[in-house]
């Protein structure tokens, strides 16, 4: 049966695969963004359908969308730390007043609301891999504060919300995820680390490389996405991949994939820079089916075949 969604940060890289999905599946979705880090050529495809909406607009600011809506996906929000530590403000406002917007509105329409928390909740953490119920190491004013502590508040609301007011409400915990739309510029590793090669740079490791991160290509987050949704379970589950890498064997598969002539150079780790990130998925796993499909040399081969067509239209219309 087709439902009426909307998907906030719509114009983002999930956000837009989300409009995709859920459009594939035969629904109506509402997109809404600011554009502040979200694109519309992520979204541009999508105008022509009579069944998916634009709506640019903030919504750290008061929401109305007209008309019944069966389900909130909450996707708008600054997520790389070159976002969240040029735009600290914004940051904290779309995630705890964006958040209290979205709660109400879903109370007002009687919507099933799902949130895009992320494992920056658990900080630099003490436990590897990090369950759900584990609670984080978490700097509150340190400079990643900003993005932890409005994903924490996130979290808090939402749970508010569900338990005061019996708001039927999803939290997703999203670690590292990649894949075509994602910006090159956004200062995460995988698009820092191909734009540098693409462009004949030294690649930039922070630390001495040895730290971990655990990759997920897009299209297997958005199947746990949309499970998650669909289930009735109310609490927290970590969508990601268990399989970890050091950031200095990351850069030297970037390398080899690219076929760039170019060196690793090291900088100083960032300031609360986690030093170990992998995800427990047992509850997505038990509670959803969910585990994901694409290993990381097939979903980098799909990334950067999207970054290099990428690259050659924009050379393309500068030229």
């Amino acid at each position: 049966m087709s439902k009426r969604i909307l998907i906030t940060g719509a114009a983002g890289f999930l956000g837009s695969h989300l409009c995709d999905r859920f459009l594939a599946e035969g629904h109506e979705v509402i997109g809404m963004d600011n554009l502040l880090t979200g694109h519309l050529r992520n979204i541009e495809h999508l105008f022509a359908k009579k069944e998916f909406t634009f709506y640019h607009h903030d919504v750290s600011k008061y929401v109305h969308v007209p008309g019944p809506i069966d389900y909130i996906l909450h996707f708008a929000s600054p997520a790389s730390p070159i976002d969240y530590l040029k735009m600290p403000i914004q940051t904290l406002k779309v995630s705890s007043l964006g958040t209290h917007n979205l709660l109400g509105l879903a109370k007002a329409k009687g919507a099933r609301m799902l949130v895009a928390s992320t494992s920056e909740v658990y900080g630099d953490p003490l436990v590897h891999p990090q369950p759900e119920e584990y609670w984080g190491n978490v700097n509150p004013i340190g400079p990643r504060g900003v993005y932890d502590e409005a994903k924490r508040f996130m979290e808090s609301i939402t749970m508010a919300y569900h338990n005061f007011h019996g708001v039927e409400t999803r939290i997703i915990r999203i670690f590292n995820t990649y894949g075509p739309r994602m910006r090159l510029d956004d200062g995460r590793a995988l698009p820092t680390f191909v734009n540098q090669a693409l462009h004949g740079e030294d690649i930039t490791v922070f630390g001495d490389g040895s730290q971990t991160r655990s990759f997920c290509y897009v299209d297997d987050l958005v199947e746990g996405i949309y499970r998650l949704l669909l289930s009735d379970y109310h609490l927290p589950v970590n969508i990601g991949n268990p399989v970890e890498i050091t950031l200095q064997d990351f850069a030297e598969e970037v390398l080899k994939l690219t076929g760039a002539n170019v060196k690793i150079v090291y900088r100083p780790l960032p300031q609360d820079d986690p030093k170990q990130r992998k995800p427990d998925i047992t509850k997505a796993k038990e509670l959803l089916g969910w585990e994901p499909k694409v290993d990381r040399s097939e979903g980098l081969k799909r990334t950067l075949e999207y970054f290099r067509k990428h690259l050659e239209e924009v050379s393309a219309a500068e030229a």
